[in-house]
């Protein structure tokens, strides 16, 4: 299995437009501290050898930017709003109860 620092390492060499071989992956990798492997270096190579890492960062599903909006109410607080007006309700209800046995009582 391969590190995520590998595959990192790897998408920065990329993006610096520096070939990615087993030299330049190990030189990254251990500038930033990681005792590197070299069978999992020479894997990542050979697996990236094959690939257009630019097509497939092109194909890649991007996550949907979240803007901040009105802040919508809390699904607890809602709930919490509804029964305090069911307890309104109900206490209005008994009072109005109460005041009808008076009448006959």
């Amino acid at each position: 299995m391969i590190k995520i620092e590998y595959i990192y390492a790897s998408l920065l060499l990329h993006s610096a437009k520096r070939p990615i071989n087993e030299e330049n992956l190990t030189k990254v990798l251990s500038a930033s501290g990681i005792n590197v492997d070299r069978t999992r270096v020479k894997a990542i190579v050979a697996a990236l050898s094959e690939i257009n890492i630019d097509e497939v960062i092109k194909s890649a599903v991007t996550m949907p930017v979240v803007t901040a909006g009105p802040a919508q109410p809390q699904p607890v607080e809602e709930k919490k709003k509804e029964e305090k007006k069911e307890e309104e309700k109900k206490r209005v209800e008994e009072e109005s109860v109460e005041g009808l046995s008076a009448l006959f009582g």
